[in-house]
């Protein structure tokens, strides 16, 4: 998946798989009722089209891949395994320190199981107004919690790594967590770093792949 973060990069070593930890049982929480109708995703204007004479040369297609990854929240699901190797898990890793260090949720928005894959996975009467309501806000104070805990280390904390227990990842079949599709799910990753050469790390609860990617689902807790 390429060009979904605009974060500015940060080098993300890849270690090894933590074991510090046992899986936390596959329970899934209750689906919040909404209270009011999600409003409907906006579309992109459509540009108006140049005179052909003002028209430069036609740049290359992109790569079929880059393509496919622009849209692939809304592309079916695979079963292709997701790695904590990828370009895309590496920008979601920077994005992800990013918003915690400057206490911004927004900018870890992309590494988060995106809305119009939920929509697909979950079978619940309004799966985009749980997205929102419980994921999304869980996914928000959570991060807001972790700044808080870096406090004024935020400054020089330097991010490490985020660190998957790949071995310890399934495959989570139709009617389990009340799903409608599969996917694989990893629990207990740890997103490593240091202060002033000292090591500390974060647990992030659990991971949920779409096409092949890692995305996050629950940060601190499954709420």
């Amino acid at each position: 998946m390429t060009s979904r973060f605009c974060i500015g990069a940060a080098v993300v070593a890849l270690g090894g798989c933590s074991r510090a930890e046992p899986p936390t049982p596959d329970v899934s929480p209750s689906v919040a009722v909404p209270e009011m109708p999600v409003p409907a995703r906006a579309e992109a204007p459509i540009a108006a089209s140049s005179p052909a004479s003002a028209r430069s040369p036609t740049p290359p297609l992109p790569p079929a891949s880059a393509v496919a990854d622009a849209d692939s929240p809304r592309l079916p699901q695979t079963r292709d395994r997701p790695l904590a190797s990828s370009p895309a898990f590496k920008e979601g890793t920077a994005a992800l320190w990013d918003a915690i260090v400057r206490d911004e949720p927004a900018l870890a928005m992309p590494f988060f199981f995106p809305l119009d894959a939920y929509e697909q996975v979950k079978d619940v009467g309004d799966p985009a107004a749980d997205w929102k309501r419980r994921l999304v806000a869980a996914y928000e104070r959570d991060i807001h919690s972790l700044h808080a805990r870096l406090g004024e280390a935020s400054a020089t904390a330097r991010l490490v790594a985020l660190e998957v227990p790949e071995g310890r990842a399934r495959w989570v079949d139709p009617g389990e967590e009340m799903n409608k599709l599969g996917y694989f799910r990893v629990f207990g990753s740890k997103l490593r770093y240091e202060v002033d050469g000292s090591p500390a790390a974060f647990d992030i609860k659990s991971l949920i792949s779409w096409r092949g990617e890692w995305y996050v689902v629950h940060l601190s807790a499954i709420k």
